[in-house]
């Protein structure tokens, strides 16, 4: 089968933070300046969204439920709860952590995900909405093992996409500003990483635009999104070689994640927001890319 990249919601502001639950078969995202989270239904093409109070960077299930989800909020870990439902209240049961005591600014939380053993990774930003490259390296990265948070490094400009291998014993790991890709040595027992190495620099493979999210599939290769770059592109972490090219008919690709029943769709968020121009249709749009002969890991729920 040929790669198609196909259209399925209608655009956002900003999508990002994508995650497969096998359970619902559905495909939880958020929009971060909206300040809205969603669910599309493939089988159904049943797409529904609701508000949350401030800056979202990602909603993830928590185990052993359907309608609670850990979430990045301004910069505090809560818990929702929320139905899945078209304009029904999410509702905030539990404040985790706050993360301003262990900030160096007032930061926000762009983006998260979570381990082999149901811990929750995520990371800061400094805002900066006219310039990227003005970032301040304010943000950090941070591991929450229920409700205990450790600060893992610091000096982030912009936290985004994280991966792991647990064959490889690596955990991958983007700031974007850096236009590079961190690999960290991983400790599956403690979640402690160690030894960071660069292992792919986005200049000397002459790839356009800066690495946002990513993920991994089973054989072990990285795929990242490209943003201001029009497209997703596959990476062999080990060698550090580009193996493919993924075109997305949009310029700010934000993230992706492997699902569908076989977990053999890669689903794209992108953007819409004017940093030097305003975009053109249909930005923000989230896509599934199929056909791609790959399948991706369960994607693990927050273990409270």
């Amino acid at each position: 089968m040929s790669v198609q990249v196909q259209k399925i919601t209608e655009p956002l502001l900003l999508g990002e933070g994508p995650h497969w639950d096998d359970r619902q078969q559905a495909l939880f995202f958020v929009s971060i300046v909206e300040h809205t989270i969603h669910k599309y239904v493939p089988a159904t093409g049943v797409h529904t969204r609701t508000k949350v109070d401030d800056h979202i960077g990602f909603i993830i299930p928590v185990e052993d439920t359907l309608d609670q989800f850990v979430i990045g909020l301004k910069n505090k870990f809560v818990i929702i709860q929320w139905d899945g439902e078209d304009g029904t209240p999410a509702k905030v049961v539990r404040q985790l952590v706050d993360l301003d005591p262990y900030s160096d600014g007032p930061t926000q939380i762009n983006d998260g995900k979570i381990d082999p053993r149901g811990r929750l990774y995520a990371g800061t930003v400094l805002p900066n909405e006219k310039s990227l490259t003005e970032i301040e390296p304010k943000g950090s990265l941070y591991r929450l093992d229920r409700t205990e948070v450790t600060k893992l490094c610091s000096g982030i400009r912009i936290s985004n996409g994280l991966a792991w291998d647990l064959k490889e014993k690596a955990m991958y790991y983007i700031d974007t500003m850096e236009l590079n890709i961190r690999r960290y040595d991983y400790d599956v027992e403690t979640g402690d990483i160690s030894n960071l190495k660069y292992i792919f620099d986005f200049k000397e493979n002459n790839i356009e635009g800066y690495p946002d999210g990513a993920t991994i599939d089973t054989d072990g290769n990285l795929w990242v999104a490209v943003f201001e770059g029009s497209c997703v592109i596959k990476i062999d972490p080990r060698t550090g070689k580009l193996l493919q090219k993924v075109p997305i008919p949009v310029l700010q690709v934000t993230s992706v994640a492997f699902g569908g029943p076989n977990r053999d769709i890669l689903f794209v968020t992108t953007g819409n927001i004017t940093i030097d121009r305003e975009q053109d249709p249909p930005s923000g749009a989230t896509f599934m890319v199929i056909g791609l002969g790959v399948k991706g890991y369960p994607m693990e729920k927050f273990k409270l």
